[in-house]
């Protein structure tokens, strides 16, 4: 999945008035700290595009395989929970990020051990790019996002009255 859908389904999953920017965060989290550290420099000396396996660094693989592992993600967020449990909640966008990858990373590009260290194991998807994912993703986050507006999770907490005005 794109690191923007992670980003919007962490926040519209698990993000509320004051952890919103936060939950966006840990929704993007896992693609930060692998592909976000390297991306930049790569995007200005080669330019956009899907890069080569070849010319992705051992340590963005490394920190994709740690970050993309629930059994860290659970790690963390159970330390997390016995100090504070509403951040613990909105940390929850981050194994999120991880169930949305297993079934949408192939087997060339990136599969998502989601067990490591205990397991290498992977599920071998459909990529996220096809057609048959990428729209419904983007109208389950727009209805995802219209129902959290419906609701008033959005609106501003300072109200105004007419007569006041």
């Amino acid at each position: 999945m794109d690191t923007l859908s992670h980003t919007l389904w962490g926040a519209g999953l698990f993000g509320k008035r004051g952890t919103f920017l936060l939950a966006m965060f840990f929704g993007a989290m896992p693609d930060l700290f692998s592909f976000g550290l390297w991306l930049p420099g790569h995007i200005a000396t080669t330019g956009f595009g899907r890069p080569d396996l070849a010319a992705i660094p051992d340590w963005v693989v490394t920190n994709y395989t740690i970050f993309h592992s629930w059994v860290i993600a659970f790690i963390a967020i159970g330390a997390v929970f016995l100090w504070r449990k509403d951040l613990a909640f909105v940390m929850l966008a981050w194994p999120f990020h991880i169930l949305l990858d297993v079934p949408f990373h192939t087997a060339e590009f990136f599969p998502t051990q989601v067990f490591w260290p205990i397991s290498d194991i992977f599920f071998d998807g459909i990529a996220w790019s096809s057609p048959w994912i990428w729209f419904p993703n983007i109208g389950a986050l727009v209805l995802l996002y219209l129902w959290r507006w419906q609701r008033g999770d959005f609106r501003s907490s300072i109200h105004i009255k007419a007569d006041s005005v």
